[in-house]
C-alpha cells in the first residue's frame, strides 16, 4: 500500500472516531464509558496522519530541490551532451485498488450503522444478564412509591425472574423498548450489553392484549402496565407476560441499549 493511502487511510478513520464520539453515535457500538478512549483514538490518529503528510510533502519538496540543482550542475558542466532524458511515460503504476480501502472508511464517516435491533433479537434466544442468571430466587428491595415506577427492562426481567418477595405484584410498572414479532407474538425487547455492541445480550417481556400487534418490527414503545406473576421461568427464557394499560409509541433513544 502506497503511503499517500495510508496516510488518508489514518485521517479519515481518525475523523470517524471523533465524530461518532462527539455526536454520540458511538452510543451504537459502546458504552458511555469508552467516549474518552474513542476521543484520544481518533486524535492520535488524525495527529499521526498529518505529521505522515507534512513529513512526505517536506520530503518530497527537499528531493525536487536537489534534483533541479544537480540538474543545473550537469548543464554548467556538459551543455553539449544530449542524453536521454526521462519523459515521465513510466510503466510504473501504482496499487490503484489499495484504494478501495477508503471505501469503507468513508462510509463509516459519512453514515453510521444503526445500532441493533429486532433482528439480533430473533437470532438470539431471549436471556438475562449474565449477573442476574446465576442469582437464585432472593429477596429484592421494595420498589419506590408512586403510581407508576420507571424500570429498566432488565430489572424487570431479572425481578419476574428472581423476587421471591414478588415487589412487583399489583404494581404498574412504566418501561420503553422496541417491538419484536415472533410468530403470532409480540415481545418488547432491550439489548443488554456490558462492553460493546458484540457482547449484546436480549432481555424481553411478551406483551399480552394485542395494543401493541400494529406496531411493526423496530419500532420503539414506551408500555405502562403490569407483569403477570409467576410467569418468567427457564422453559420461556424468562420472558414474562406483561399487560399493558397503556401504549406510546417513541423515537428511538440516543442510548439504545442498557448496562
Amino acid at each position: 500500500m502506497r503511503r499517500e493511502t495510508q496516510n488518508v487511510l489514518l485521517i479519515l478513520l481518525g475523523g470517524a472516531l471523533v465524530k461518532i464520539a462527539v455526536n454520540g453515535d458511538y452510543l451504537r457500538y459502546v458504552k458511555p464509558a469508552q467516549q474518552p478512549w474513542i476521543i484520544a483514538g481518533g486524535v492520535v490518529m488524525l495527529v499521526l496522519g498529518a505529521v505522515a503528510v507534512l513529513r512526505d510533502l517536506v520530503a518530497a519538496r527537499a528531493a525536487a530541490k536537489a534534483a533541479a540543482l544537480e540538474s543545473e550542475a550537469a548543464v554548467h558542466q556538459a551543455p553539449e551532451a544530449h542524453d536521454h532524458v526521462d519523459d515521465g511515460h513510466g510503466h510504473a503504476h501504482p496499487a490503484r485498488s489499495a484504494w478501495l480501502l477508503v471505501v469503507p472508511v468513508l462510509a463509516v464517516f459519512l453514515v453510521a450503522p444503526p445500532a441493533l435491533g429486532a433482528d439480533s433479537v430473533t437470532r438470539t434466544a431471549a436471556r438475562v444478564p449474565q449477573s442476574a442468571a446465576t442469582t437464585s430466587a432472593a429477596a429484592f428491595p421494595p420498589l419506590p412509591a408512586g403510581k407508576v415506577v420507571e424500570l429498566a427492562m432488565n430489572e424487570v426481567v431479572t425481578r419476574a425472574g428472581w423476587d421471591s418477595n414478588g415487589t412487583m405484584n399489583g404494581r404498574t410498572i412504566g418501561m420503553s423498548g422496541f417491538v419484536v414479532h415472533e410468530g403470532s407474538t409480540t415481545l418488547l425487547a432491550r439489548l443488554v450489553i456490558s462492553c460493546c455492541a458484540a457482547d449484546a445480550a436480549p432481555v424481553t417481556v411478551h406483551l399480552r392484549g394485542g395494543a401493541a400487534d400494529r406496531f411493526p418490527s423496530d419500532t420503539w414503545l414506551r408500555v405502562t402496565g403490569q407483569v403477570v406473576p409467576g410467569t418468567a421461568d427457564e422453559n420461556n427464557s424468562y420472558t414474562p407476560d406483561f399487560v399493558p394499560a397503556t401504549v406510546e409509541r417513541i423515537a428511538a433513544p440516543k442510548d439504545p441499549y442498557e448496562y
